[in-house]
């Protein structure tokens, strides 16, 4: 889906067999759901080739849930940004998760999914060290605008204009925010984080209030002139 994964597990007693699951099933998940791939399902779909009844199960989870988002954030998380069908808003996250599950159900205590810099962690780092996830500055390279610090349960997902510029669209009014660099959400799920990360990106000076109200989640949003605020979980 154009960026890297990469999986860190630090249980003892997962067998290399699971991990080639995992991997295997990270490779169909891309070939269902890549827009950078012409004959993946999601992109036949797009262009009206085929049916959704036609399409692997997932595409029918993703773009469920993908509608219950657009509820959730007032229409600025939608499946359709700039009027095409394109879930990639939540679709790293919710593979994030369902690879981090899988493991899970392997018998992995302790690990940590990356898709791209956002990022799923169970249990801890090391016993007795929890994770530790730096959040990078969108405009200062090679420096952080903090560090989250937790036992897993832990997700972490960023949207921003550090590495693919203003890409995230109001759905509303079809233009790219410019009030914000970077908004990063905090939570437990990072399938739910990543899209409101994506949402509250989208909102622009909106994002602080919005991610405010919601429950169970905190959050970092920097501002177009560098300045950060914390938010913490309501």
């Amino acid at each position: 889906m154009g960026t890297v994964f990469s999986i860190d597990v630090r249980s003892s007693g997962v067998e290399s067999a699971v991990m080639d699951d995992v991997v295997a099933y990270s490779h169909r998940i891309d070939a269902i759901f890549s827009t950078y791939r012409p004959g993946s399902d999601i992109s036949r779909l797009g262009r009206g080739e085929i049916r959704l009844a036609a399409c692997a199960p997932e595409v029918r989870e993703v773009l469920r849930r993908c509608a219950e988002l657009r509820v959730e954030t007032g229409g600025y998380f939608t499946a359709h940004p700039s009027g095409r069908l394109d879930p990639s808003g939540y679709v790293k996250g919710w593979a994030i998760e369902t690879i981090s599950d899988l493991l899970v159900s392997a018998g992995s205590t302790s690990h940590c999914v990356n898709g791209g810099g956002d990022v799923q962690c169970i249990g801890e780092a090391a016993p007795g060290r929890p994770w530790r996830v730096g959040v990078s500055h969108p405009l200062q390279p090679l420096s952080y605008v903090g560090v989250v610090e937790s036992a897993g349960p832990l997700a972490v997902a960023t949207s921003g204009t550090a590495e693919r510029g203003a890409h995230i669209v109001d759905p509303h009014s079809g233009r790219c925010p410019t009030e914000t660099a970077s908004v990063t959400v905090v939570g437990s799920s990072i399938g739910l984080v990543d899209a409101y990360a994506t949402a509250a990106l989208a909102m622009g000076r909106d994002a602080e209030g919005w991610l405010d109200r919601q429950p169970g989640v905190s959050g970092i949003v920097v501002g177009a002139d560098g300045s950060s605020t914390w938010l913490r979980a309501g």
